[in-house]
C-alpha cells in the first residue's frame, strides 16, 4: 500500500532540519520503503516540510517509520498527516 505523510515543520526549524538531513536521508534510504519524497520549499527557497511517499503493508507500518524518521525524533515536525495513497499518473 502507498501511504502519503505530509510533513510541516515547526515555524523557525530550519537549523533543526538541515542538522538531521544527513541522518533523514540514510533512514529513508536504509528502510528500503520510500517510494517518492522530497521537501516543501517556501517562497525563499527554504525547506519547510516534507512529502514522503511510502510502499508499505499497512498504516501501522507507516505510523512506525513516521516515528523513527529522525526529523522526528528531532522534534522537527509542527504537524504529520498520514493518509493512504493512489498513483495514478507519473
Amino acid at each position: 500500500m502507498l501511504v502519503a505523510l505530509i510533513c510541516k515543520d515547526k515555524p523557525g526549524a530550519l537549523t533543526v532540519r538541515q542538522e538531521n538531513r544527513t541522518d533523514h536521508l540514510a533512514y529513508a534510504e536504509a528502510t528500503g520503503v520510500v517510494f517518492l519524497a522530497g521537501p516543501f520549499m517556501n517562497e525563499a527557497g527554504e525547506m519547510t516540510g516534507s512529502l514522503v511517499i511510502l510502499d508499505v503493508a499497512d498504516l501501522d507500518a507507516a505510523r512506525a517509520w513516521a516515528g523513527a524518521d529522525p526529523y522526528a525524533k528531532a522534534g522537527l515536525f509542527q504537524s504529520v498527516e498520514i493518509q493512504e495513497w493512489k498513483k495514478v499518473i507519473g
